[in-house]
């Protein structure tokens, strides 16, 4: 792909390949954690070799999903820090569903959806995390009442989390541009300065 010198750098390689390393993580987890879950998905096992090894392997890819999004964490909480012009621009968030994101209010890096989202996904990843931990018998002897808490919590936070990421990428791939971003780390001009325009006149110094 031929890009133009004059697009403006994202996210660099170590940014990316952070971030691929949690989606991967997840996406395996996602399926093993169906196959659990129930029988009718219990064939989504196969892709750790079955459901011995997808119970094995299963909390240990957990654990590496938790590490690599500690260091999206340490990169990007700065960045996403809430400010009033994101509460405005979730409120109006209808207006950018419709196709009509021009009136809606300047933004940074990243805009109040994605700043969301980067929350939810904190919260849910360290829930996640601690109740695994509970649940992962074969290393911990909780007792059995934080076991089935664990389990519960477990089950829930991965429902919402699957939920919030299916919007993640769905709006990843309905903004135009986006994709190309964590593919190659640039974006063009123009699409910052439609989506992003506060860092737009950041990263060129116009106004």
């Amino acid at each position: 792909m031929i890009r133009d010198p004059k697009d403006l750098q994202r996210y660099t390689a170590q940014e990316r390949a952070n971030h691929w390393v949690v989606g991967i993580c997840f996406i395996l987890l996602a399926l093993s954690g169906l196959a659990f879950f129930h029988p009718a998905f219990f064939p989504l096992a196969q892709i750790f070799g079955g459901g011995v090894w997808a119970r094995i392997l299963h909390p240990f890819v957990g654990v590496l999903m938790t590490l690599s999004f500690l260091g999206l964490f340490i990169r990007f909480r700065a960045l996403n820090a809430m400010t009033p012009t994101d509460r405005e621009w979730l409120s109006r968030i209808g207006e950018m569903a419709s196709g009509n994101d021009h009136g809606m209010p300047e933004q940074g890096k990243y805009n109040g959806g994605q700043k969301l989202m980067f929350w939810v996904m904190s919260a849910s990843i360290l829930l996640l995390f601690v109740s695994g931990i509970l649940i992962w018998r074969a290393y911990f002897g909780f007792p059995v009442g934080l076991v089935r808490l664990g389990a519960v919590v477990h089950a829930a936070v991965a429902a919402i989390m699957i939920a919030f990421i299916i919007v993640h990428v769905y709006a990843a791939i309905w903004v135009k541009g986006t994709v190309r971003a964590m593919w190659y780390g640039t974006v063009t001009r123009a699409w910052a300065k439609q989506h992003h325009r506060a860092w737009y006149r950041q990263m060129t110094g116009k106004s």
